[in-house]
């Protein structure tokens, strides 16, 4: 039986969650030799290193440093560097996770020198093109060799693409893996206390995506929907820093001086984050894993997007996707807040083994080949 060599990459903070439990899994394999490599496409302590502790991620082996940067620059420099990695490293296997600019460069790079990729999160469609990680998760499942799905509704996207049954596996979702792995200790964070707040009687958001915080409209039509919940409840804000930036340029940090009680803070590290939103009343987000993390805790979710990948997480669970008008957000805001939020229920195969799926399958198909 053979050794298997894997390259695990990890390039921005959701995919931390996502890889933290397949680490985990594979160091169960005395025949898997693992090699967590992390692009730096997060760069910044709070959204990148943090993450690694609190998930208790190992150093990564491989730190490629890229940063900030144009999606064609940011792509094309993980790619130049990752294929420097992979003639030194020689991988069997080169593993990626989601849908960011590092998972779909460092797919090309290795299909392209003959390794097999691996998919974790495949399948996904919010059918709408003009968001970047729509590209990148089409083109990655076009390459791949194992495409590992969170929700089942994913095959049929797959199988309309073209892509061989075969190469199909329904396992689950790594990064509810993580949450069920974390919760607890998430619960005994001091979060709250110190931010002053009541477990249920605040709202928690989240705004990042380029259609909602690029653009002065949307951007300044947003942050005054949420000045307006906060006339009726604690509004808690962890900015992004690209977002922090934009609203800056808009002129918008004046009206959430101005609201009633709206905190913009920095950014959490996941187990603060995660005690904040199980403790929320409910989350506003544009963030495909929060609408996924919420339906397993059971709080509601707003999502502030014309679509979602995630349609599970509205058919089964506790998400709503309502677009970007005030009227319907603050209707939506209003009937949580009276008791009559959506409830849900945890889809299938959301049980935390779905990392210990995937390593088994590729140990069974590759180690033995």
């Amino acid at each position: 039986m053979k050794k298997l060599k894997i390259i695990n990459v990890v390039g921005a903070r959701p995919n931390f969650m996502k890889i933290a439990p397949i680490v985990e899994a594979m160091r169960r394999y005395e025949g898997i030799e693992q090699v967590l490599l992390h692009t730096g496409q997060h760069y910044d302590h709070k959204m990148s290193d943090l993450f690694f502790n609190n998930l208790g991620l190992p150093k990564p082996d491989i730190y490629l440093g890229i940063g900030s940067g144009g999606h064609g620059e940011q792509t094309g420099k993980v790619m130049i560097e990752f294929e420097k990695v992979m003639r030194e490293v020689q991988p069997d296997l080169v593993l990626v996770v989601g849908d960011v600019n590092s998972t779909i460069a460092c797919s090309l790079v290795a299909v392209k020198m003959g390794v097999k990729v691996v998919h974790v999160e495949a399948g996904l469609r919010s059918n709408d093109r003009t968001m970047p990680e729509e590209i990148n998760r089409i083109l990655t499942d076009q390459i791949s060799d194992y495409l590992f799905l969170t929700e089942a509704s994913a095959e049929e996207n797959l199988l309309r693409e073209g892509i061989d049954k075969d190469k199909i596996y329904f396992v689950g979702n790594v990064m509810i893996d993580s949450l069920m792995t974390h919760r607890e200790k998430a619960e005994q964070q001091p979060i709250l206390d110190e931010l002053g707040l009541q477990p249920g009687h605040f709202v928690l958001t989240t705004l990042h995506r380029p259609a909602n915080v690029d653009d002065p409209e949307i951007c300044t039509s947003l942050i005054e929907t949420l000045c307006t919940i906060s006339g009726k409840m604690p509004v808690l804000f962890p900015v992004h820093p690209r977002t922090r930036k934009q609203i800056a340029a808009f002129g918008l940090e004046e009206k959430i001086k101005a609201a009633p009680d709206f905190r913009m803070i920095e950014p959490l590290g996941y187990l603060d984050f995660l005690k904040c939103m199980a403790n929320a009343a409910f989350v506003l987000t544009d963030s495909g894993g929060i609408q996924e993390e919420t339906t397993v805790l059971g709080v509601p979710c707003i999502t502030a997007r014309e679509n979602t990948e995630r349609p599970v997480t509205v058919t089964e669970g506790t998400n709503v996707v309502l677009g970007r008008d005030p009227g319907r957000l603050l209707e939506e805001a209003e009937k949580i807040l009276q008791g009559k939020g959506k409830n849900g229920r945890r889809p299938e195969l959301w049980d935390g083994k779905a990392a210990s799926r995937i390593v088994d399958i590729l140990w069974q198909k590759e180690a033995r080949a």
